[in-house]
């Protein structure tokens, strides 16, 4: 067995994975594949976020095919062995599986990272074919080429895993990229030993491929193809089945809610418009019986602000939108991601898109989940770059303070800020515009408090509803008008009685022990003044 030719440890790793509580079987996946297989000649490029699971199911594809050790023990066991070709393709392919994410020891440069992996495949085909006279200062093409000639019944699956991950390292150059996607080409392109080519990775081929160098592959992103899109993320059905579980698991010590997982990871959308939640996130909630920030904590806040840090002045007042919760107008190019130098609005939310931190669908970009909302917060927090957005957000544990105090007159003069010295994040044509600047002052809230907006009835509707986490700390209900008052504010939450929802019907728990606080704020545009005010419900 080699290091990439039929290795076992595509099979090691599957099977540790089948055998964690919240594993999620998703072996159908092969089933579209047999066909593939069967015809040869089948190239599939699948793009996904970071942590979206696309090393499982190469793993999972990798020990499946491979004829270097029998995965029967795993695999019976899944939904894929009631297939009824499952015995004709389990373990009866050579298979070439390399995680392209795995550097020589000390590289700092192209030549010793493909050096490695030409060695290695060399090596490994040795082992494999110890009857072929095999020259080392061989390409690998070569000798395949030579063993088919010689065996011709050898029909190999490559398994490629991360396979832009050299475009991210900072020893590449320009030109060493394109002698990579010629190393592929090579490989690859009309070679009469592929059965198929699975490859996977975060980055789309197209922007790389400008010419015919990978122009064989069919590619599967998020965004603009369905097929595959259940094998990659957790749908709520699955879900639905991994809090069964969690319940059972953690029964005397639950702290975990299915809306939390609801609130923290969901978000995503499939070309069709399926959701999807993160699933390296939800399994690490699951598992620690807690939610927290785990697809993101690898890196901090500014990993954000790289892409946006070229064009602050188009992607301000969209940001400011986005983080209350309103989707923005955008035109994805998924190929932008490639682009080390992000210019344009529609290129640095494409990049953003592609690598997770938005989503997309029906032509809008939106943050997607709690657990991304609060890396945007820090960064408008952080970030004086960001001009009176961020000044406005710094502002934000003040305003909570005189909220929670009454102190009407401080929150009017924090929201004038929005007219300081900068022409206004917002035109405040409506209660929408005025949400996002609303949203600003009270970002530091979302420490503290599970923030709801609803819009029931479309434009010239929005409010906030903040849950207090400490349930002992005041619930606040605030209401939004433009060109009324503050009192007509206060008026519509009692008259729709909002207070409901913090003390439920009759026999329900109380949501929060603390005061009940309706914030009516408005805004006159005539005046160009806020005025706020601060009742308490109970």
């Amino acid at each position: 067995m080699g290091i990439y030719v039929n290795s076992k440890n595509a099979y090691a790793l599957y099977k540790k994975e089948t055998a964690k509580p919240y594993f999620v079987d998703k072996t159908v996946l092969l089933k579209e594949l047999f066909p593939l297989v069967e015809e040869g000649s089948h190239y599939l490029c699948i793009t996904r976020p970071r942590r979206f699971g696309k090393t499982v199911m190469a793993n999972m594809v990798a020990s499946f095919f491979s004829k270097g050790h029998r995965a029967n023990d795993v695999f019976q066991n899944l939904q894929i062995y009631q297939d009824k070709d499952y015995e004709k393709y389990l373990n009866k392919y050579t298979v070439i599986h390399i995680m392209f994410n795995d550097l020589p020891r000390n590289c700092n440069s192209y030549k010793q990272y493909i050096d490695r992996i030409e060695e290695t495949l060399i090596k490994d085909l040795k082992k494999e074919y110890p009857d072929m006279p095999i020259d080392d200062q061989n390409a690998v093409w070569d000798t395949l080429l030579e063993i088919y000639a010689e065996k011709q019944d050898i029909n190999i699956v490559f398994v490629f895993d991360e396979w832009d991950f050299i475009f991210h390292q900072k020893f590449v150059t320009e030109d060493d990229k394109l002698s990579y996607l010629q190393f592929l080409r090579n490989l690859l392109k009309d070679r009469p030993y592929i059965a198929l080519v699975y490859m996977t990775g975060i980055l789309p081929i197209a922007k790389y491929s400008s010419g015919s160098e990978l122009n064989m592959f069919a590619e599967f992103t998020m965004t603009t193809e369905q097929r595959f899109s259940e094998y990659f993320g957790f749908t709520d059905e699955e879900v639905d089945g991994l809090y069964l579980r969690y319940i059972e698991n953690c029964a005397s010590t639950k702290m975990v809610t299915r809306d939390d997982l609801r609130e923290w990871y969901d978000g995503y959308h499939t070309r069709k418009g399926e959701r999807l939640y993160n699933p390296r996130s939800i399994v690490l909630s699951l598992s620690n019986n807690n939610t927290g920030n785990y697809w993101t904590s690898s890196g901090p806040y500014d990993e954000i602000f790289y892409y946006i840090e070229n064009n602050i002045a188009d992607v301000r007042e969209d940001l400011a939108l986005m983080v209350s919760g309103i989707p923005v107008p955008a035109k994805i190019q998924e190929y932008a991601a490639t682009s080390m130098n992000l210019q344009t609005r529609d290129e640095i939310f494409s990049a953003m898109v592609v690598y997770g931190f938005l989503t997309y669908e029906n032509g809008k970009v939106m943050i997607p989940n709690k657990e991304l909302m609060d890396k945007f917060a820090d960064m408008l927090k952080k970030e004086a770059s960001l001009g009176y957005v961020h000044r406005l957000a710094k502002e934000s544990d003040r305003m909570l303070r005189a909220t929670l105090a009454g102190d009407t007159e401080t929150m009017a003069e924090i929201l004038e800020l929005a007219y300081d010295t900068e022409i206004p994040l917002l035109s405040y044509n409506d209660e929408t515009e005025l949400t996002a600047v609303v949203n600003l002052v009270y970002l530091s809230a979302r420490d503290n408090y599970r923030v709801e907006r609803e819009d029931k009835s479309g434009v010239g509707y929005v409010d906030f509803i903040l849950y207090p986490v400490n349930r002992d700390a005041d619930g606040i209900i605030l209401e939004l008008k433009v060109d009324h008052s503050p009192d007509e504010a206060i008026r519509q939450i009692k008259d729709k009685k909002y207070i409901l929802r913090f003390t439920g019907k009759l026999g329900e728990e109380r949501k929060c022990a603390g005061r009940i606080l309706a914030v009516g704020i408005s805004y006159n545009k005539k005046q160009k003044k806020h005025a706020c005010k601060v009742e308490v419900l109970n």
